[in-house]
This record gives structure tokens, C-alpha cells and sequence, in this order.
């Protein structure tokens, strides 16, 4: 996040300009600049204009639906996205993680709720690193200075919530942790309910690590209990 405004920058796309414009009302005294477009075209030309540090989509937008603009967004850019679903479609739901989205909210929502997720988010994005040194687990390296992870000098593209699940995995390698302390950690907010978000999220993060030939650590489950990191010796 290199935005050169010292307020975080919030790109709205959602073809409901009552809802943007009511969002951007509550936002503003959380010192959050908030900016709206109404298709799926303008946010992806937005978001080629301006630096922003986090994305509120829609899922059903005219023309470009949310899907198909997080899909182009995700090939180039990490940035935050929080996704907006219908009520109980579940499958909007797991596409939008799964294309990349870091949370989703469905509609109607409390904005009070959705303030606390871009508050986790961007805190989660803007917090001080522990250490400046890479550190390497496996074939992977890790430099939680930069949030970036790689494999035999290949960078790893994740998301910011990839990329602290895979932090919470290593810190306590070979232990299993629960799905309620990786939501909690990791998106700032407890494991609701029938919510898939930490599971499609692992899944994500599998198949990347795959995709880079990572053998070892491997992510495990333990079913019922949660995941962990096996790393072998």
C-alpha cells in the first residue's frame, strides 16, 4: 500500500448509488476517503487510475459482473476485496473467494460490520513487520517486511488473506489450529456459522503452493480441529 494520501483509499463498485452514496456518508468520519463507481468497466479503469487500498465489489454489476472484474483484478494486483453477495447464495459466495476476494459481506449488511472488516483488513496490511529478515520454512521463503512469500526465487502471488493464514500456519508449525482462531487472526473476525471462507481460503493457498512446485511445508487438516504445516525434516 503505497498510497501517497494518509488516508486509506476505498474504491466502491456497486450499481446501487443509494447504498454508495450512504456508504460513502458513513465512512468518511473513520477517516476513510471513499471513492464510487457504478460498473464493472469504470472500477476497473478506477482502479488502473489510483492507488487504492481496498476494493467494496458487488457481485451483481451491468456489463463486467463483480466475478468477472475481481478475475482481471486478481491477474496483475493483491489488493484488499470485499466482496457483496445476496443473501444465501452461497455460490457467488465461494466464487468470489475463490477468484481472490479476501472477505465477503452479503446484502443487506450492517455498515457498521462492514467498517470493522475494512478496519481488520487494512490493519492487517498496514501493521509493522516483526522482523526484516526473509525467514525460510521448507522450500518457501518468507519476508513478512514486504508480506511477500517465494519458492526457489519464484515469486508467490497471495492475498492478504492467504498470506496471514500461511503467517498463522508458520508460527506454529506441526501444531493444528482451529478454523475460529484462523478467522480470528487472520480476518479479523469470527468463524460464522457454515462459513467456507477459511476453508476456500486454504484451498487457494494450496493450489498455489502446488502451482510452484512447493512439496514441503504442506498444509494439512485435521478434521474437525482445524489445519497445520507439515514441514519435513
Amino acid at each position: 500500500m503505497n498510497s501517497p494520501n494518509p488516508k486509506p483509499q476505498i474504491l466502491i463498485i456497486d450499481d446501487d448509488q443509494e447504498l454508495c452514496a450512504m456508504l460513502t456518508e458513513f465512512l468518511a468520519p473513520d477517516n476513510l476517503e471513499v471513492s464510487a463507481v457504478h460498473s464493472g468497466e469504470d472500477g476497473l479503469d478506477a482502479l488502473k487510475e489510483t492507488d487504492f487500498d481496498l476494493v467494496i465489489l458487488d457481485i451483481m454489476l451491468p456489463g463486467i459482473n463483480g466475478t468477472e472484474v475481481l478475475k482481471q483484478l486478481r491477474q496483475g494486483s493483491d489488493i484488499p476485496v470485499v466482496m457483496l453477495t445476496a443473501r444465501g447464495d452461497d455460490v457467488d459466495r465461494i466464487l468470489g473467494l475463490e477468484f481472490g476476494a479476501d472477505d465477503y459481506l452479503p446484502k443487506p449488511f450492517n455498515p457498521r460490520e462492514l467498517t470493522a472488516r475494512i478496519k481488520a483488513i487494512l490493519r492487517r496490511a498496514r501493521q509493522a513487520p516483526e522482523r526484516d529478515e526473509p525467514a525460510s520454512v521448507g522450500e518457501l521463503e518468507i519476508d513478512l517486511g514486504t508480506r511477500r512469500v517465494s519458492a526457489n526465487g519464484e515469486l508467490i502471488r497471495l492475498t492478504g488473506a492467504e498470506f496471514e493464514l500461511l503467517k498463522c500456519l508458520l508460527e506454529t508449525p506441526s501444531e493444528v489450529v482451529s478454523k475460529d482462531d484462523l478467522s480470528q487472526r487472520a480476518l479479523g473476525r469470527k468463524n460464522l456459522p457454515y462459513d467456507r471462507s477459511i476453508d476456500t481460503h486454504i484451498s487457494n493457498l494450496r493450489r498455489k503452493l502446488s502451482a510452484a512446485g512447493v512439496d514441503n511445508p504442506q498444509i494439512m487438516s485435521r478434521r474437525g480441529m482445524g489445519y497445520y504445516l507439515a514441514v519435513a525434516s
